[in-house]
C-alpha cells in the first residue's frame, strides 16, 4: 500500500503524477494539498492567508471561518475535482474526499496557539486541530472495490465543525490504519535539502536516528514537517520518499529512490 501526498504548489506536475500512478501495479490513495489555490481564492474574498508562528517555533495558518471558506473552496473544490478529473481521463476511478466527507479524519480542535507578541504571550483560538482517526471502514470498502480515494482537507473535529490540519499529521494517522509501508511525498524541490536555497545540496538518505537532529536544526513549518516524518517512521513506516513534483515522472523518479529516502 502505498500513500502518495501531493503537494499543493504550482510547480507540481499533477498531470505527471497521474499518468505514472495510472501505470502502478499495486494500491495507491492520494492525498493532496491546495495551497497555491487557497492563497488566491484567499486574496480575491480579501481575507489573505495568514500564517503565525508559536512560541515553540511551530508555524502553521490561522484558520478562522474566512479561511475554511477558501479551503473549501480551494482545496475540496477546485484541486480535488481536478484531480479526481484527471485520474478518470487515465483510467483510474478515484472518489474525491475531504475529511469531513463520511467522518474520514475525525480530529480534536486545538486549544489554542500560543504566539508571541511584543513582550507578551497570547492565545490564539481558531479552527484547527490535529487528526486523531481515520474512518478505516468508508476507506476499506472503497480500495477493496477498486476505487481510488483522493483525499484533502477540511477534517471534522469531536463536534462535527470543519477544521484545518496539517496534511504532514494526516499522512501518519492515514499510515497508521492502513499500514502503508511506502510514503511518497512530492514537492516543489528535488528532495530534502541541507540549504533551502540551494537544490544542488540534496541529502539523499536520511536514517531515523537522524530525524530528531534534522527537527532541531529547521524552523517553521519545516519543523513541523519533521516531526511529522519522525512519527510516521515511529509508527511502522518502511519506507519515506522526499521527491520532486515537478519533473516528467514524478512517481515513477520516487519509486527509483531520486529524492531524499528516510528507512
Amino acid at each position: 500500500m502505498i500513500i502518495v501526498k501531493l503537494g499543493g504548489g504550482r510547480e507540481i506536475n499533477v498531470e505527471g503524477v497521474i499518468k505514472d500512478l495510472a501505470e502502478l501495479d499495486q494500491k495507491f490513495l492520494i492525498l493532496h494539498g491546495a495551497n497555491a489555490v487557497r492563497d488566491e481564492i484567499a486574496e480575491k474574498l480579501g481575507k489573505p492567508t495568514r500564517v503565525v508562528t508559536s512560541v515553540s517555533g511551530y508555524s502553521s495558518v490561522f484558520s478562522d471561518k474566512d479561511a475554511i471558506d477558501a479551503i473549501m473552496m480551494g482545496y475540496s473544490g477546485i484541486k480535488n475535482k481536478r484531480i479526481v478529473e484527471l485520474c478518470q481521463r487515465n483510467g483510474i476511478n478515484a472518489v474525491g474526499l475531504s475529511g469531513i466527507d463520511g467522518k474520514l479524519i475525525q480530529g480534536e480542535r486545538n486549544k489554542g496557539i500560543r504566539v508571541r507578541k511584543g513582550e507578551k504571550v497570547m492565545i490564539l483560538r481558531d479552527y484547527s486541530g490535529k487528526p486523531k482517526r481515520v474512518n478505516k471502514e468508508l476507506l476499506q470498502l472503497l480500495l477493496d472495490h477498486g476505487y481510488v480515494p483522493v483525499i484533502c482537507i477540511p477534517i471534522t473535529d469531536e463536534n462535527n465543525v470543519a477544521i484545518n490540519s496539517e496534511n504532514d499529521d494526516i499522512v501518519n494517522v492515514l499510515q497508521e490504519a492502513l499500514r502503508a509501508d511506502t510514503i511518497l511525498s512530492l514537492i516543489e524541490a528535488p528532495g530534502y535539502l541541507e540549504n533551502r536555497d540551494d537544490e544542488n545540496s540534496l541529502i539523499q538518505t536520511i536514517t531515523a536516528g537522524e530525524l530528531k537532529a534534522r527537527e532541531d536544526q529547521v524552523e517553521g513549518r519545516m519543523k513541523r514537517k519533521m516531526l511529522a516524518l519522525r512519527k510516521l517512521i515511529d509508527n511502522g513506516a518502511k519506507t519515506v520518499v522526499i521527491s520532486d513534483g515537478r519533473v516528467e515522472h514524478p512517481i515513477k523518479g520516487a519509486l527509483a529512490g531520486k529524492g531524499t529516502t528516510i528507512k
